[in-house]
């Protein structure tokens, strides 16, 4: 009679010391590619609030009344680190992983705070920014 105590640990498994599975990789390589679609979308935010576009909603008496400019200038610093963190882990870089789940923590309280400019927008954002810290977590990069 065979049990699960006397087989050998698999090893690569999530729960393993340093260990990984293709799950944690492609998970995190889908982050990668979210985190450069979180980065463009920031880019349009910054411009078009920067601008003072009418797209963006100017709200009279708001807890967080920044000028719109300097949102827009928020928005466009935090997409660049969300594009830089993107690029990084896509190519495998061990400061990426640091740099997205801080630029996602930073860019979910920017969309916090920006909501009621855009309502749905920042909701989707934070969103997505959850999804990638979940994805970033657990990943590690292969040592050379």
């Amino acid at each position: 009679m065979s049990t699960d105590a006397t087989r050998p640990a698999e090893s690569g498994g999530a729960a393993t010391p340093g260990g990984r599975t293709e799950f944690t990789t492609t998970f995190a390589k889908g982050a990668a590619v979210l985190m450069l679609v979180a980065g463009a979308c920031g880019v349009l935010t910054g411009l078009a609030s920067i601008a003072q576009d009418e797209i963006v909603v100017r709200t009279p008496q708001y807890t967080y009344a920044l000028d719109l400019s300097t949102w827009g200038w928020i928005h466009l610093v935090l997409a660049v680190l969300l594009g830089a963190a993107g690029a990084g882990v896509l190519w495998g870089a061990s400061w990426a992983r640091a740099l997205g789940i801080t630029a996602a923590a930073l860019n979910i309280v920017a969309h916090f705070a920006f909501l009621p400019h855009f309502p749905v927008w920042g909701l989707m954002l934070i969103a997505l920014n959850v999804i990638v810290i979940w994805a970033l977590v657990p990943y590690r990069t292969e040592r050379a």
